[in-house]
C-alpha cells in the first residue's frame, strides 16, 4: 500500500531558526578562545528584542552582544534595529561535578575515557535510510535543498523583493516497496515585500527554486502540487511577526519527523551535553550499518545518565531491513563504536569551533563532516558482524 510522507525545513531567518543561529555563533565565538568551555544557552527573539539566557563556564570573554549582532547580519537582519538582553550565569557545581568527574571514575575506573560524565541524561536517537545519497528521508531532503535555494536566490539577487524569513514542505508518494515515487505536493512560504506580485513570485520560486532543488532526486511534474504563500500576504515575517526560540525545530534539524527524536536540542550547547555529541554518534552509527549494506534503514538509540560515561541503554534497530539479528548487529556496533561522552568528542572533534554552520539546513547529510563520514568504520563493523555471527549464527 503506497503512502505519503511529509518534511518542513525552514530558511536562515525564521525565527526559530535565528534563535538557533545566534545561540550556535554565540558558542562558536567562546570555543574559540576556549575550547573546554562549558555552554549552554537559549535564545528568544520577539520584535525588536533578542534575549539570552542560560549557563556559560569558560575563561574566555564573553562578547554575547557582539555574537547576536554578528548572527543578526548573517540572517539577513540589520543588527542596529534590535535591543539585546543578557542574563547569563555559571554551570551549576553539582552538574558540573558530575561532567568533570564521572560516576566510573569516582569508583576506581581508569580505563579510556573514563574520566568525564554525561552531561545530562536521556536518550537521544540516530537514523539513515539508503533512499537518498544523504542516507535522509527524501522529503527532508527535499526541503532543506527549497530552502537553501531561497536562501541563496535572496543573497544573490536572482529573486527581487523577498526576505529572509520562509520556509518549505515536501509530501512524498511511496510505492508499495517503500520506494520514493512522486512529489506530490510543495508548500513554499516566503516573506517579501508589499510591491511583489504573487503570480510572478510564484512563477519564479517553481522555475528558480522548487525545480532545480528537486531535478536530480525526484523532479516535479504537471500533477504536482506546488503552493506558494498560501496564506495570501506575507509581508510581514521575522521576529516582528512570530516569537522564535531555540530548539523549536528540533526535527528540522535532524530527520523531519520521520524517526525517532530524544527532544533534546543541538544549538547553544558544547559537546559535554550528550544532546548533541551523543545523536551525532548515534547517527554515524546509523549511516555506518547503511552505507556497509548491513541494512536499508537503521535506527540507533543511546540512553544517558547523567554524570556517567558509559551510556545506560544502547541498541540497533533495522526496522526489519537488516541482514543479522539487530541483538548481533547492537554486539557488533558497541565492539566498534566507543559511547562515552569524552571518546565522542574525540573522535568526532567536538571541542572545536564550527557549530553554527550546521544550524541551518539540518545537522546531518554533508559527507564533511566527521559524524558523517563512515568509511573508516564500515569494514570494522562488517568484521565485527562476522565475528559475532560466527560465534553465534544470527542471520535472517
Amino acid at each position: 500500500m503506497s503512502v505519503v510522507k511529509t518534511a518542513e525545513a525552514v530558511c536562515i531567518g525564521h525565527p526559530d531558526k535565528l534563535c538557533d543561529l545566534v545561540a550556535d555563533q554565540i558558542l562558536d565565538d567562546i570555543l574559540y578562545e576556549d575550547r573546554n568551555a562549558r555552554v549552554a544557552v537559549e535564545v528568544m527573539a520577539a520584535g525588536r528584542r533578542i534575549i539570552v539566557t542560560g549557563e556559560i563556564t569558560t575563561k574566555a570573554r564573553v562578547r554575547v552582544r557582539d555574537s547576536v549582532r554578528t548572527a543578526l547580519a548573517a540572517a539577513g537582519y540589520k543588527p542596529w534595529r534590535f535591543l539585546v538582553y543578557v542574563w547569563v550565569r555559571h554551570q551549576s557545581q553539582d552538574i558540573s561535578d558530575g561532567v568533570t568527574t564521572s560516576l566510573e571514575a569516582r569508583l576506581g575506573d581508569e580505563t579510556a575515557y573514563s574520566l568525564q560524565g554525561a552531561g545530562d541524561q536521556g536518550t537521544v536517537y540516530g537514523y539513515a535510510c539508503n533512499e537518498t545519497p544523504e542516507r535522509l528521508p527524501l522529503p527532508l531532503v527535499l526541503s532543506h535543498r527549497i530552502c537553501h535555494r531561497l536562501d541563496e536566490a535572496r543573497e544573490q539577487g536572482t529573486i527581487k523583493g523577498i526576505f529572509s524569513d520562509g520556509k518549505a514542505q515536501v509530501s512524498v508518494r511511496y510505492d508499495d516497496a517503500g520506494k520514493p515515487k512522486a512529489v506530490e505536493t510543495v508548500v513554499v512560504s516566503i516573506q517579501h515585500s508589499e510591491l511583489k506580485d504573487s503570480d510572478e513570485l510564484r512563477r519564479e520560486i517553481t522555475s528558480a527554486v522548487i525545480g532545480p532543488a528537486c531535478q536530480s532526486y525526484l523532479p516535479v511534474t504537471g500533477e504536482t502540487v506546488i503552493l506558494v504563500n498560501p496564506s495570501g500576504r506575507f509581508v510581514e515575517g521575522g521576529p516582528k511577526a512570530d516569537t522564535g526560540l531555540t530548539g523549536r525545530k528540533l526535527m528540522v534539524d535532524t530527520y523531519g519527523g520521520l524517526a525517532g527524536h530524544g527532544g533534546g536540542a543541538f544549538s547553544g550547547k558544547d559537546a559535554s551535553k550528550v544532546d548533541r555529541s551523543g545523536a551525532y554518534m548515534a547517527r554515524l552509527i546509523a549511516k555506518t550499518v547503511v552505507d556497509a549494506r548491513l541494512a536499508s534503514s537503521c535506527q540507533v538509540a543511546i540512553s544517558y545518565a547523567i554524570g556517567k560515561a558509559d551510556p545506560v541503554a544502547f541498541s540497533v534497530d533495522t526496522l526489519g531491513t537488516g541482514q543479522y539479528t539487530d541483538q548481533l548487529l547492537t554486539a557488533a556496533a558497541r565492539d566498534v563504536f566507543n559511547l562515552r561522552p569524552a571518546a565522542i568528542i574525540d573522535q568526532l572533534g567536538l571541542c572545536s569551533p564550527g557549530f553554527v554552520r550546521y544550524s541551518t539546513y539540518g545537522h546531518f547529510g554533508e559527507r564533511t563532516r566527521r559524524w558523517e563520514n563512515t568509511l573508516p568504520y564500515e569494514n570494522k563493523l562488517q568484521e565485527a558482524v562476522k565475528a559475532h555471527a560466527a560465534q553465534k549464527p544470527a542471520t535472517k
